[in-house]
């Protein structure tokens, strides 16, 4: 018998740790929180995890079986389990941040240490982080090239679906855990824990529906119309253009070969839609999920990117971390209006347009001069999508630090971003309402009207804490000085 140890994998379908562990006999399905891991959650994302976890013990209890919680260290809570059940193999899908590798190999050496097999499976992704390289042999550092290749590469089915004889049944999960397999380690069988009793705070978010249901849902939904107009609308934050299936893709309640399957048929149906660029918009979705990829593998080879420049400069940058001005920003009380409804719709639902969370982060590096260390770790606290190596991958690119990244000297201007995007100042009234029933010309152009305008306009909402043009005047140089030129040339 072995144990399935899920982490970001939270689904019975297309699973391929999971599949190989029904092929191998019956299955008890286990998950542990991990101290280790739970010091770099948060709120929204523990919440967001119970929320996956929940679907997942129900996909379980419909195939009368359920699933296994425990509370403390793998390296010890898995041979505890394993040594109960009478499992022979624990296995797993991988994990390719430097914290989850660390762990799985202290996993893997107790295990050997209690002669117990180890089985680990690449699933989170259609192709490893070291499978795609240059041909030189080196991991790619820049996404066009890498994408080339990821495209004509061909991509396995989606594996099968275990049935629930496969599945240890729930009686004799609860018969076989209710002996003494270690008092540290919190066993009990699909009894979730409250985020208060892991250390956190239940949130005052508004989320999505969690789980592979919702997902195959949104999916659906998605490609069935909105992924044709995909090129057009997804820099559109009022138009919800994007298929909001990042939290879904992070916590693995979908697998990445349904997904991708999916919109191969999408893109078949292509040709008989009345839109132009019906094609191209779905090869443009496609793309993103080759970004989730190369994200993963400039993270998997070079995991100090988490804390550090990817690219670097001669000199240090010379970020300026404005306490109060970082303060603002977090708020959305920059008077900036498209910044803002930003971060207002992150602090409200633990999620932000895709475009949107470019133009914030370029006002908090290129405007306020913030490192962007900084607004990685708000993200981090506040995203319920948060995924280390995309997030880490899209901070740095506006950093202009990262691989791939926007060179310095393009700089954002939120007015022209906000009026470009956001025509109708429908998403940004939708976050903020002390613009409501302001003229959008206005709205626009907030930060170039005289203050007695503004205060006639919306009396509520902020000034603008600082001047954009003399700002990027500021990023400029300092760019050039940390490139060891003489910013006055």
């Amino acid at each position: 018998m072995d144990l399935f140890w899920h982490r970001r994998d939270l689904r019975v379908d297309d699973n391929l740790g999971l599949a190989a562990a029904a092929g191998h006999g019956q299955v008890a399905p286990v998950f542990v929180f991990d101290d280790d891991v739970l010091e770099h959650a948060s709120d929204v994302r523990v919440r967001r995890l119970l929320d996956g976890l929940e679907a997942l013990r129900a996909a379980y209890r419909e195939r009368r079986s359920d699933l296994v919680v425990a509370h403390g260290d793998p390296a010890a809570v898995l041979p505890s389990i394993a040594s109960a059940l009478g499992a022979d193999r624990v296995v797993w899908n991988r994990d390719y941040s430097g914290l989850a590798r660390e762990r799985d190999a202290r996993v893997r050496r107790t295990l050997a240490e209690a002669d117990i097999e180890r089985d680990a499976h690449h699933d989170a992704v259609l192709h490893t982080p070291d499978s795609i390289r240059t041909n030189a042999g080196d991991p790619y550092s820049v996404y066009s090239y890498y994408w080339k290749k990821w495209r004509d590469r061909d991509v396995d089915e989606p594996a099968e679906t275990p049935d629930g004889a496969a599945l240890l049944d729930a009686e004799r999960l609860s018969a076989d855990l209710d002996g003494d397999v270690g008092e540290d380690h919190h066993v009990a069988v699909g009894e979730l824990p409250s985020p208060g009793s892991l250390g956190f705070e239940e949130p005052d978010v508004d989320l999505l529906s969690a789980g592979t249901h919702a997902a195959r849902e949104r999916l659906e939904a998605f490609l069935s119309d909105d992924v044709f107009s995909y090129e057009d609308d997804r820099d559109y934050p009022a138009r919800e253009g994007t298929s909001r299936l990042s939290a879904h893709l992070k916590y693995g309640e979908i697998g990445p070969r349904e997904v991708y399957f999916a919109t191969e048929r999408a893109l078949e149906a292509a040709a008989d839609r009345p839109e132009a660029d019906a094609e191209a918009s779905v090869e443009e979705f496609q793309g993103q999920l080759a970004w989730r990829e190369f994200y993963t593998q400039v993270l998997f080879h070079n995991p100090t990117v988490v804390t550090a420049n990817y690219k670097s400069y001669e000199e240090p940058i010379e970020w300026r971390d404005d306490p109060e001005e970082i303060a603002a920003w977090k708020r959305g009380e920059t008077g900036y209006p498209i910044v803002d409804a930003g971060m207002r719709q992150l602090l409200a639902e633990g999620h932000m347009h895709n475009r949107v969370r470019m133009i914030v982060a370029s006002f908090l590096t290129k405007d306020l001069l913030v490192d962007w260390r900084h607004g990685y770790a708000h993200f981090r606290e506040r995203l319920a999508d948060h995924d280390t190596a995309n997030d880490n991958g899209g901070w740095q690119w506006a950093a202009s630090t990262g691989t791939d990244a926007q060179p310095y000297f393009r700089i954002f201007n939120p007015m022209t971003q906000g009026e470009r995007y956001d025509p109708e100042a429908e998403y940004i009234t939708t976050y903020v309402p002390e613009l409501r029933g302001v003229d959008p010309d206005l709205i626009h152009e907030w930060p170039d009207l005289l203050a007695v305008q503004r205060a006639n306009a919306a009396p509520e909402y902020p000034d603008p804490i600082v001047d954009h043009a003399e700002r990027r005047e500021r990023a400029l140089a300092m760019y050039k000085r940390a490139r060891g030129e003489d910013p006055e040339e």
